[in-house]
């Protein structure tokens, strides 16, 4: 994946409606999900659910395809993994990287419980 088109999925991905549509999609699997469906479960408007999965379509992170008089869309699982590449590609400087490596730090969090308890003594 080359740098603008990751910009250009990144961007179709920072707006709260298309994130959890998006996000409904990839739940759904490869049998993907009814559009009216979607806006029922995301409370959005047919006129601004389709705004949204245009714009997740045009960025090459859904797929829709006619199901006698159902439009079905399913998450393109392979431009997803193609993007989670593109942004782990030099992961650990681009060495392998150790599952504990990869683990976010617990050590922020105790500190927070450490100075919680001086605040209250």
């Amino acid at each position: 994946m080359e740098t603008t088109q990751a910009v250009s999925t990144l961007s179709a991905l920072a707006q709260p409606s298309r994130l959890a549509a998006f996000r409904l999609l990839v739940e759904a699997g490869p049998a993907g999900m009814a559009a009216g469906t979607i806006g029922e479960k995301l409370e959005l408007p047919p006129a601004t659910l389709s705004f949204h999965l245009a714009g997740l379509t045009r960025a090459g992170l859904a797929q829709s395809r006619q199901e006698g008089r159902f439009v079905i869309y399913t998450a393109n699982f392979a431009h997803m993994n193609s993007l989670v590449a593109f942004l782990t590609e030099n992961c650990c400087g681009g060495a392998s990287c150790a599952p504990a490596a990869c683990q976010p730090s617990t050590q922020g969090a105790q500190d927070e419980k450490t100075s919680r308890s001086r605040r209250r003594a």
